[in-house]
């Protein structure tokens, strides 16, 4: 009866209200265990299998769905949402819960779902709220009649179940505060230019051009040009404003104009004011995206003049990063700051979140000038992860680490996401599984000798097993000779700021700083990707034999006698720093029991280049366009550098149609899992000159996207209408998906990653977007077809990775 009273309050001429109405899901279908997606580029999908093929047909209760895993076939059951409006129960594990909304008309809504993967709504893909955060607002456009809604579930959510609702909003353009990024107003700091970040939802079918924001804070007014929102999207835009002037009572509000075009929306908030003595949140605009972001501190207490320590403390799973820095009691030696990993989830401190970490490591280091020597790394939880993770990758930055409660790898702990797994179980997984080699912290764990490790564990966690510590500790035990470890007694996961801000283990800090380059004489250092780290004191390992396997180098340097002698793997090119060789002395290095190179320094020689062919020689740096420390490939790359989504409109409107829904697709997974933004362009008002040094993240094929022909001529992987071709290999049919990244030629730092199919089915195939997950490895490129979604491993036709030119590489890809 309430959804009948709904539909005909909304068929009312002149109906006022319609824009505050809210459509709750009550009743559906459920159906599962029927997908798998992970921390890797396979996945399977039975009804996305479906979907591709045109084979999906409107579900009803118990009618026949998927096999599980067995093969046991599984029927689809009605299923009603609970009281509070969540669908609860056992049956929503992988599964999907359908849904349907009969429109009185073709028309825009608010899709809010919250507790699901993803969903497709009339198959067209959107983000999910795995999290159940509440605040993802989705422009879905509905077709008169029946609108059916495919919910992807994922583990265990059947207790707190699953909410979905439609919203018809008053204004079709509309500011949303509820995930709002904002810095606090610290009194005794300048604030006269901050930023900030609030959403804007377009539920038109137009983009939105010219429009501005402008922030009022005690009568002092700041606009803020915005960039171009895309049609049926939301958009997380950055302003700025000025809080130099209090109000009479202290209290400092913020109110948001956003004008444009027949466009006006207000929204007003108070802001958080502290002083400079308390703990705080800063904001920064993020060189990954463009978008605004923040960190928190823990200021130094009595501040002396003196360079301070500087600590990099790292949050755990849905933990705030200004919830991290208040843990924390303030340091009289030293100034603590906490990153957010983009969100509380976010990347789990791999991939953007390491990125994140750096951007903040860097902002840290050049706002509080700290005592290089002393530059601490610490983490709870997922931050104890994201201590092991960051602390092996970046041998040398840290004076000592400290994990507090945390597991080493995503192989053996993989939270909500899944695991990494841990070994190949054929050669084409062997290849994609390659990619994911930078977060394997077990063959990195040499890298740890370059400072201290404090483990911490209570040894009765039961989230996060004080057998991971254990394990650790064993490992450590073969090798480092400086290393401490403690289990806290009774200590369950959490047990109070102690189990961050822990006496001792600030007083093993106190004990290590950072060694000068010219004390270090030992060098042991691996690295599986130099574009992720490369340097270790005085040596630079800047190409690799095979991308993306490990490369070792051990080395010791007599100073006195001008020598180098050591051991290398998987090195094509290597550098080592001169500084400390004396103009006009010979240095001679022995390297894999080659003869001894002799090399005289120059005025003005700053690094030493050698090369590996037969044998190590004397060469030169690596051209800046082959693979190296900038770009050295896979697929995901090419999110790194403010990325740009191209859509296609050269194709069938049904191909465009597709390019433009994953595009948005991407961008709000973006947006939920990195708190981004991304500016999503079509192919035929793209210009590659507009966008300099940019990663371009391109839909499509050389038939449907006008854009193809600015980026990819030279690709060795072309993709038409029908047709893959990988160097001399063809695949025919419209049913193959791929995945490939290629260097612009025009950047010497950014690089294009395609997401492409033959046809519809491939187009569709290719819709899973499991890239965005922390850890997950994707090749240089990959080729597939529909029937990966069925499990079918053979499926995937081709991947591998390029040579250090660029080349295909025969030895370093699989065919099937």
């Amino acid at each position: 009866m309430r959804k009948i009273l709904l539909l005909l309050a909304m068929l009312v001429p002149g109906y006022g209200l319609i824009a505050q109405q809210t459509y709750e899901f009550k009743d559906g279908l459920i159906s599962g265990p029927c997908h798998q997606y992970g921390r890797t580029a396979l996945f399977t999908d039975q009804l996305a299998y479906e979907l591709c093929n045109g084979q999906l047909k409107t579900p009803q209760n118990g009618a026949p769905s998927f096999a599980d895993e067995k093969g046991a076939a599984q029927h689809w059951q009605t299923i009603t949402a609970a009281a509070d409006g969540a669908f609860t129960g056992r049956q929503i594990n992988n599964g999907y819960l359908y849904v349907s909304y009969n429109a009185p008309k073709a028309q825009t809504a608010i899709l809010n779902i919250a507790g699901h993967q993803m969903v497709y709504v009339n198959g067209t893909p959107h983000a999910g709220d795995m999290y159940r955060y509440g605040w993802m607002y989705i422009p879905v456009q509905l077709r008169q009649g029946n609108n059916e809604f495919y919910i992807r579930t994922g583990r265990s959510w059947g207790r707190q179940g699953i909410k979905a609702k439609l919203m018809f909003p008053e204004k079709p353009v509309y500011l949303s505060i509820a995930d709002s990024t904002m810095p606090f107003v610290v009194k005794g700091n300048s604030n006269s230019n901050l930023w900030g970040a609030v959403v804007v939802v377009n539920t038109t079918t137009q983009a939105l051009k010219g429009l501005s924001v402008t922030a009022k804070v005690n009568g002092v007014n700041v606009t803020t040009s915005l960039p171009d929102i895309a049609p049926l999207t939301t958009r997380k835009v950055g302003f700025k404003f000025d809080a130099t002037a209090s109000a009479k009572d202290g209290s400092y509000n913020c109110t948001l104009t956003l004008e444009g075009k027949q466009v006006n929306d207000t929204k007003t908030f108070p802001l958080t004011v502290v002083t400079n003595k308390d703990h705080y949140s800063n904001t920064f605009v993020s060189d990954i995206d463009g978008s605004v972001q923040y960190y928190a501190v823990s200021p130094q207490a009595n501040p002396d003049g003196k360079a301070p320590a500087f600590f990099l403390s790292v949050h755990g799973a849905e933990v705030q990063a200004i919830n991290q820095a208040r843990a924390y009691k303030y340091k009289d030696w030293g100034v603590l700051v906490a990153p957010t990993n983009r969100r509380p989830r976010g990347f789990n401190w791999e991939d953007w979140g390491r990125l994140d970490a750096l951007e903040v490591l860097n902002i840290g280091v050049n706002t509080f000038h700290p005592d290089p020597s002393r530059i601490y790394l610490t983490g709870h939880s997922m931050g104890g992860h994201g201590t092991w993770y960051l602390g092996a990758t970046f041998a040398g930055k840290w004076a000592a680490i400290a994990p507090c409660s945390g597991y080493p790898t995503l192989m053996g702990y993989g939270s909500a996401d899944g695991l990494i797994p841990d070994s190949p179980r054929n050669s084409t997984e062997q290849i994609l599984l390659r990619a994911s080699n930078p977060s394997n912290v077990f063959k990195l764990a040499n890298n740890y000798k370059a400072g201290g490790v404090y483990i911490l564990h209570g040894d009765s966690d039961k989230v996060v097993s004080v057998d991971y510590a254990r394990q650790m500790k064993k490992i450590l035990a073969d090798f480092h000779k400086d290393f401490s470890y403690y289990e806290y007694p009774g200590g369950e996961h959490w047990y109070g700021d102690t189990c961050v801000d822990w006496g001792p283990l600030y007083e093993y800090f106190k004990w290590h700083t950072i060694p000068a380059d010219t004390s270090v004489n030992e060098i042991d250092f691996t690295t599986a990707n130099p574009a992720i780290s490369a340097v270790h004191h005085w040596v630079r390992i800047l190409q690799q034999q095979h991308t993306l396997e490990y490369s070792r180098i051990q080395l010791s340097r007599n100073s006195a006698r001008n020598t180098v002698t050591g051991t290398t793997s998987n090195i094509q090119t290597l550098a080592i720093d001169l500084k400390d060789v004396p103009v006009g002395n010979t240095l001679r290095i022995a390297l894999d029991g080659n003869p001894a190179i002799s090399y005289t320094r120059h005025a003005g020689d700053s690094l030493l280049y050698l090369q590996h062919g037969n044998q190590w020689a004397i060469g030169t740096a690596p051209a800046a366009t082959d693979k190296g420390v900038v770009r050295n490939g896979t697929f995901k790359e090419a999110f790194n550098h403010r990325m740009v989504f191209v859509y296609s409109t050269g194709g069938t409107p049904a191909e465009n149609e597709w390019s433009v829904s994953k595009a948005r697709y991407d961008a709000e997974t973006w947006y939920y899992r990195g708190n981004g933004a991304v500016d999503i362009v079509a192919d035929k008002d793209f210009k590659a000159a507009n966008y300099p040094d940019r990663g371009i993240i391109l839909y499509g094929n050389a038939t449907t996207n006008k854009a193809w022909n600015q980026l990819l001529q030279q690709a060795p992987v072309q993709i038409t209408r029908g047709k893959v071709t990988v160097g001399q290999q063809e695949y025919a049919g419209d049913n193959f998906a791929a995945y490939f990244m290629w260097p612009r030629a025009d950047s010497k730092t950014a690089s294009v990653a395609v997401v492409a199919g033959t046809g519809l089915a491939g187009m569709r195939a290719a819709d899973a977007n499991q890239y965005f997950a922390g850890g997950s490895g994707f090749p240089d490129y990959m080729v597939f077809s529909t029937d990966l979604l069925k499990g079918n491993m053979q499926a995937v036709k081709t991947a591998g990775f390029y040579d250090n030119k660029w080349q295909l590489d025969e030895t370093e890809r699989i065919k099937n």
